[in-house]
């Protein structure tokens, strides 16, 4: 059972859903609303953040975030993560490339540049240069691969949501023809 919302956070686990096949249902928090802090919700998140999961297969299981689910569901489900120590440790290098980095910093270019009360130029430079700069990883990465490690794997499915909505932190992915690559094969 996914619990979720329409963020780039949540997209990355309806990503990971569909490719494995793994039967699910889905419960839509209203973020708005302020679902995510009931106390119901607390016993499953005790972050009070989207997603979450429940693994009714196995007693129940919660877990919660992000890379977390993304990695359980993986070896769950045996896909999208290598077995092997080399390829597992460079899917997990990526993926945390993308929740300590492109997640913080362009969710942090997303607030001051789109809801902040007072428009802060500093702030709004700030994350938006570090982003682009993350991107600049990025397009280096995929400059001779199609994914960010061999095959497609969690860690594509957790960049790619927060990459494909550069627009919405004001940013230009021009000049980066790799990850503007990268972005259509995953969109497809």
């Amino acid at each position: 059972e996914l619990f979720t919302a329409g963020t780039p956070n949540g997209q990355k686990i309806s990503i990971m859903l569909e490719e494995t096949g793994l039967p699910y249902s889905v419960r839509a928090l209203d973020l708005g609303r302020k679902d995510q802090k009931e106390p119901w919700y607390l016993k499953i998140n005790p972050n009070g953040r989207i997603p979450a999961i429940i693994d009714h297969d196995l007693d129940d299981f919660a877990v919660f975030e992000s890379g977390a689910i993304l990695v359980y569901l993986a070896e769950k489900s045996g896909k999208f993560l290598p077995a092997d120590v080399k390829g597992r440790s460079r899917v997990i290098q990526w993926l945390m490339f993308q929740m300590g980095g492109i997640s913080p910093m362009q969710g942090q270019a997303n607030v001051f540049y789109r809801y902040a009360p007072e428009k802060i130029p500093y702030a709004i430079e700030r994350y938006q240069k570090e982003t682009l700069r993350l991107y600049q990883v990025l397009e280096g990465q995929l400059r001779d691969r199609d994914y960010l490690v061999d095959e497609i794997s969690i860690a594509d499915f957790a960049t790619f949501p927060w990459v494909r909505s550069y627009e919405w932190a004001g940013l230009s992915i021009e000049g980066m023809p790799n990850l503007q690559r990268w972005l259509d094969t995953m969109a497809a």
